[in-house]
């Protein structure tokens, strides 16, 4: 599985304002090849900035503009995908080009933060930004070095695809569709039951990896009678628990939604907590 990863650094507020840029190529979670420079900005450094990455005017003062890396880069970049980590990368090589009026290099961009909270369910809303994520999956590098960022959102790829089973041409698709996808494609699971099934009334509720898809597990809940949902509240009556990420536990033994059961059915609430075995057999005994 092959792709770059690029990061960039600026001097000021000014997205154009580049004053580093770092590439690696990546070929199945390995680094195979590198490229990074200091550059020039033509404009000034902000102090805030200079704290950032400790880039300064004096660094730059002999290092290349970028109309003059622009070949080598559009090289790089051009026909491959490429992983940034957020808007912002993307966006300030646009803007460059425009202040250097350049056309704009073409390539398949793929934002490693959609693709991160698309596979980790504890940072899909908040936390997932490229130091959270490389202290979550173990990913030593020096924050705000172009190139070091660079890899870290390369490795961040590599997880989620070996995670999720997805090629890297797969998560241009999926990156643009909603975090959660279940029947229909919709962005929640949320089916009413059959009012003639045997457990007709029911609230039923899935957490980690089950042998079916969310969708396909949740229609035959529903066909038995129970109502699905994705979230656990105090209607809740079943939790079917599947396999479970470590990844996604961050330090726990239960998921989030299976700590939130445990804690309604101390206040008193009767949920059911099942294993996937237990909804099987539940399945055959119906037949």
């Amino acid at each position: 599985m092959k792709y770059l990863a690029l990061d960039v650094e600026t001097a000021n507020s000014d997205y154009s304002s580049l004053c580093q840029i770092g590439i690696a190529e990546f070929d199945n979670g390995k680094v195979i090849n590198k490229w990074s420079s200091l550059i020039n900005p033509e404009d000034y450094f902000d102090f805030f900035n200079i704290e950032l990455h400790g880039i300064d005017g004096e660094a730059v003062k002999d290092a290349p503009t970028f109309p003059e890396v622009y070949e080598k880069l559009s090289l790089w970049l051009t026909n491959k995908i490429t992983v940034h980590h957020m808007p912002f990368d993307r966006v300030a090589i646009a803007r460059a080009c425009e202040k250097y009026e350049l056309p704009i290099v073409q390539s398949t961009w793929l934002d490693s933060a959609k693709i991160a909270r698309r596979t980790w369910e504890e940072i899909a809303h908040k936390g997932y930004g490229l130091a959270n994520l490389a202290a979550m999956l173990n990913i030593d590098f020096e924050h705000h070095d172009a190139l070091e960022d660079a890899i870290a959102a390369g490795l961040i790829v590599y997880e989620a695809s070996t995670i999720k089973e997805l090629t890297i041409e797969d998560w241009v698709d999926r990156a643009n569709k909603p975090i959660n996808l279940y029947q229909g494609g919709s962005s929640t699971i949320k089916i009413d039951g059959n009012p003639d099934g045997s457990l007709f009334g029911e609230q039923l509720v899935f957490t980690g990896t089950l042998s079916l898809t969310r969708a396909e597990a949740g229609k035959i809940a529903a066909d038995l009678g129970c109502s699905v949902t994705n979230s656990v509240t105090k209607k809740t009556t079943m939790l079917v628990v599947g396999i479970q990420d470590s990844y996604k536990l961050v330090g726990h033994e239960k998921s989030s939604k299976h700590r939130k059961a445990e804690e309604h059915v101390k206040k008193g609430t009767k949920i059911k907590i099942l294993s996937e075995d237990d909804f099987k057999k539940i399945l055959e005994l119906d037949k």
